[in-house]
């Protein structure tokens, strides 16, 4: 019996695909080399990674939702990430990341290898319908060179690479960088004409109307004013380093309050940083539907006793990991009554 051929593997996703797997184990000083002629080979190299890394972020933040993969409660699964660790350089992987190097490196052999079926062995299957789901996480933007953006919600960026420089453009909003170490192309965000620039760090940039907040929460990063947008030229100002923020007022002329940089305790960082965390939003939302999302993200479980109050539609915006607090908002909002049933239960009544 003859068997369908296999469809032609791309050779520039496949190849995409292997660097990335081999990047995030870590290049050799020869590889990194060998890997940036690649990428300035051809445009659709750097596209072809930037595809596959999304993919890969993709799978990293659906791995960490998934609760049956620990044991004990992470009371930290949503807390702000300042950044990754690094040692010597090279990026140090999370526990989640060695699983999505792992599945990439499957999707690697896949690309090169096919699976043959027989023909009418397996009956065709409809297309599946995506569960809906109330659960909104941030952009987060796996660069060619390894670096990688977090953006909070409606915030654009615009990637620039050249053989000299990173450059990111921050068109508005707030964005998170982890900048992967590379001494001969600096890595350089322009938020409204403040540059900046890192070599390997992890820092965060706002832009408001009338000014710039950096945050650095791992290495120092220099801060300019350039003067396409600056009255008054090119502006140094202080280094900004782990621990501290400054605000870089946009209107440079005299009279304008000093950039300094400020020290920032643990607690404000993480204040700063909260946008990072996943949220809950609800609608006209059926209370069934609410209680089930929360109930698919935690541990604790959440029992509707009553048929009629399942179909209440409830509205707000809720920390996926706070279930004491949506049951709090419950208690007020629709009068109901939560009672305990065992270590990790709740039910849900309407108060007598």
């Amino acid at each position: 019996m003859s068997h369908p051929e296999s469809a032609p593997t791309d050779p520039i996703d496949a190849a995409a695909a292997l660097w990335l797997a081999r990047r995030d184990r870590g290049l050799s000083p020869a590889e990194q080399d060998a890997y940036l002629q690649w990428l300035h080979a051809d445009p659709r190299h750097t596209e072809a990674v930037t595809r596959h890394a999304a993919a890969l972020e993709r799978m990293m933040q659906l791995y960490e939702w998934q609760p049956a993969h620990d044991t004990e409660p992470n009371p930290d699964l949503f807390l702000p990430r300042p950044g990754l660790a690094s040692k010597a350089g090279k990026p140090v992987l999370s526990r989640g990341r060695w699983i999505g190097t792992i599945g990439l490196a499957a999707a690697a052999a896949l690309v090169v290898g096919s699976l043959v079926l027989q023909p009418g062995a397996i009956p065709p299957l409809k297309p599946a319908q995506p569960p809906k789901s109330y659960l909104h996480v941030n952009e987060r933007l796996a660069l060619p060179d390894g670096s990688r953006v977090e953006l909070k919600d409606g915030t654009r960026v615009v990637v620039q690479y050249s053989e000299t420089e990173r450059r990111v453009k921050l068109v508005g909003g707030e964005a998170h960088f982890s900048v992967w170490k590379d001494a001969n192309r600096p890595f350089i965000v322009d938020a409204a004409g403040v540059e900046v620039r890192a070599v390997g760090t992890a820092f965060n940039v706002r832009l408001d109307e009338g000014s710039v907040e950096v945050l650095v929460t791992e290495g120092r990063v220099n801060v300019a004013a350039t003067p396409e947008q600056i009255s008054g030229g090119l502006e140094r100002l202080p280094v900004i380093s782990q621990g501290e923020r400054t605000v870089v007022t946009l209107d440079r002329t005299e009279g304008a309050p000093p950039a300094v940089p400020v020290p920032v305790t643990a607690a404000e960082i993480n204040q700063t940083l909260a946008w990072q965390a996943p949220w809950l939003q609800f609608r006209e939302t059926p209370l069934a539907e609410a209680v089930a999302e929360f109930n698919r993200l935690n541990r604790h479980q959440l029992v509707i006793t009553d048929p009629q109050l399942a179909r209440e539609p409830i509205g707000g915006t809720f920390r996926p990991d706070n279930v004491e607090g949506f049951v709090r908002a419950l208690t007020v909002t629709l009068g109901l009554q939560a009672e305990p049933d065992g270590e990790n239960r709740t039910r849900l009544r309407r108060a007598r």
